[in-house]
């Protein structure tokens, strides 16, 4: 096996199907950061290949012949610990196992690549590149800064415009918006589970795959002495329920009245992820304002920083998850770097920050109401 240069993502591919191995091995290999360096049929071969080669992240499948994927990430994360990406396919009787494997420390779910369209493809290599890279990133690898071409970023325009002036404030009643991605359903949880029966409304975004985020919410609902579902289109934000953003589609906040509800849509990616944390975000700055208060937690790149400038210029209160305690410190970074967070916090004590500081910051808000005012004259 030839030399693999120190700054690219060597990656372990162990999937029972030659197909989705091949299509997989294309469609990471087309990034030039990133090398298949083996695709193995089942965990037996891919442990022999591990005595030789260690990778920096292993993509594992969950359903194969002799052993099956869960059990290979338990003696993985027992043995040797190495980032491992669950590749799945969408099926809802596997969702609870898949999730079980986050649980276990797998960093990431993905969805397993199929033939579609031009614009199915395109989108399977950024989630798959970016989740590696993501993956990559947890455990300590300085990725490749070196230029390449890469897809358009789009922003939460592509989505919803941006906020003009104040949201309407004739409610008192008050949201909590929660977004988060990689290492982000074990903080999504630990928030949610140290939430009181009356809490605020809460509605999440955290990067996953269409058909996990109903098992997802299911899970919670377990734990949680809230509420918690997957949002469906119009869904009410109630006290004591928290609602998952479903993956593959965006998730807004809309309001009638004093009644606040989610509107789920599809549209294109934002800031490389649907849902997106920024048009969540977006959203809440324009129809919530000063009534919303907002968590970033740990996650690779910058979804949701731009969102929480919105939301903070409009009076909304906002926390970031600090450093030590996220997997990866890229979203919460990046939310800091822009100037939109108000507090940061460890993991365990955002739920209390979120609830006890829904109005702690009133000259904060009264100043962007002053100053927001000042500009429409």
């Amino acid at each position: 096996m030839e030399s693999v240069p120190k700054n690219i993502i060597k990656v372990m591919l162990v999937d029972d199907s030659a197909v989705v191995r091949q299509t997989i091995t294309k469609v990471l290999d087309a990034d030039p950061e990133i090398n298949v360096i083996d695709a193995c049929q089942d965990p037996y071969i891919a442990a022999k290949k591990l005595r030789k080669v260690m990778p920096d992240v292993i993509v594992l499948d969950v359903e194969m012949p002799r052993m099956d994927g869960i059990t290979f990430l338990q003696k993985i994360m027992s043995q040797n610990p190495v980032p491992v990406i669950i590749c799945s396919t969408l099926v809802e009787k596997g969702a609870e196992t898949t999730l079980k494997a986050l649980e276990y420390g797998a960093v990431d779910i993905i969805q397993k690549p199929t033939i579609g369209t031009k614009k199915f493809l395109e989108e399977a290599q950024i989630l798959l590149t970016d989740a590696v890279k993501a993956a990559a990133k947890v455990n300590v690898k300085k990725l490749s800064t070196r230029s390449r071409q890469v897809a358009p970023k789009l922003t939460a325009d592509a989505v919803l415009s941006g906020v003009s002036g104040k949201a309407m404030s004739k409610t008192t009643e008050k949201i909590i918006v929660i977004g988060a991605s990689t290492g982000g359903t074990e903080a999504v949880r630990t928030v949610l589970e140290a939430m009181p029966h009356d809490a605020p409304g809460i509605v999440v975004v955290q990067h996953m795959p269409q058909g996990f985020t109903a098992s997802f919410a299911q899970r919670l609902n377990e734990y949680c002495k809230i509420n918690v579902k997957e949002a469906s289109d119009g869904d009410s934000i109630l006290r004591g329920h928290a609602l998952i953003a479903p993956g593959n589609y965006h998730t807004l906040i809309k309001r009638s009245g004093a009644r606040y509800f989610v509107e789920v849509r599809d549209g294109p990616l934002v800031a490389r992820h649907r849902p997106s944390v920024d048009v969540l975000f977006r959203s809440s700055a324009r129809y919530a304002g000063s009534n919303a208060v907002a968590a970033i937690l740990t996650g690779m790149g910058d979804d949701g920083a731009a969102g929480m400038k919105e939301m903070h210029e409009t009076g909304a209160y906002t926390i970031a998850q600090d450093e030590k305690t996220s997997v990866v410190y890229g979203m919460p970074a990046s939310a800091v770097k822009q100037g939109g967070v108000d507090r940061i916090l460890p993991l365990n004590k955002i739920a209390a920050g979120l609830v006890n500081n829904e109005s702690s910051s009133s000259q904060h808000k009264a100043n962007v109401d002053e100053r927001l005012t000042g500009q429409r004259k």
